[in-house]
């Protein structure tokens, strides 16, 4: 069987919601959430919370996780989250010995993703008929991009994307668009070690609807996933 690890990156520093990844949702910290699901998973052998706080550290700790201490030059404002997962596998190369087949990404800010998208995103990577080195969670779009206007030097409104009003006035007369969600990243470790990116050229989607694609990055965020958990 696969050995799968999975990874939660969390600074201590948040300036769009201070304290962000600790702050209570309904019943427990944010970054709980992400830890109960990602251990309810039948898949996933080791959950590791990579974190520069020390507070963050001992509530990760409480719900089950492994704590990887975050090196201050991986925890400023410019740091990315891949030198976050490439500290996280040199450690536990070096230290353990441990080195995962594939790796899942799983942001906190996510927290109505849960095991059971987990498991159908690791097996959609593990069971699919075709070649897979990744794979990205998406939602789909619902606001089609050539609806976007710019403003011009002149203060007038301009389309961004040309495209034939004629043809395309409604909704579903445009291409189906997706975005990333944020939610679920997973890959071939050795693909990620070696290309530093989740998307290559055979990364599959898993689409989640929008409700569980909400991504925590403000108060209202915040007010919105308490407002759906509520509504479950």
């Amino acid at each position: 069987m696969d050995n799968i690890l999975c990874i939660i990156p969390a600074r201590g520093g948040s300036k769009g919601l201070p304290g962000k990844n600790i702050k209570t949702l309904i019943d427990k910290p944010l970054i709980a959430w992400t830890i109960d699901a990602s251990l309810k998973s039948k898949y996933i052998n080791k959950v590791i919370v990579s974190t520069d706080d020390r507070e963050i550290a001992d509530i990760s700790m409480k719900y089950g996780a492994t704590i990887i201490q975050r090196p201050a030059q991986f925890a400023t404002d410019t740091s990315s989250t891949m030198d976050v997962i490439i500290h996280t596998l040199t450690y536990l190369e070096n230290k353990e010995n441990y080195k995962p087949d594939y790796v899942a990404l799983l942001q906190c800010t996510s927290p109505l993703r849960n095991e059971n998208h987990i498991d159908e995103a690791i097996e959609k990577i593990l069971n699919n008929k075709i070649e897979v080195e990744s794979l990205i969670s998406v939602t789909k779009e619902e606001h089609p991009p050539w609806w976007l206007r710019t403003i011009n030097t002149d203060g007038y409104i301009e389309r961004y994307f040309e495209y034939d009003v004629m043809k395309s006035t409604r909704r579903q007369d445009f291409t189906d668009l997706y975005r990333p969600n944020g939610a679920i990243y997973i890959a071939k470790t050795e693909v990620l070690l070696d290309t530093k990116s989740f998307q290559t050229s055979k990364t599959v989607p898993y689409i989640m609807d929008y409700r569980s694609s909400i991504d925590i990055d403000t108060e209202i965020d915040f007010i919105l996933a308490e407002t759906i958990i509520k509504s479950i």
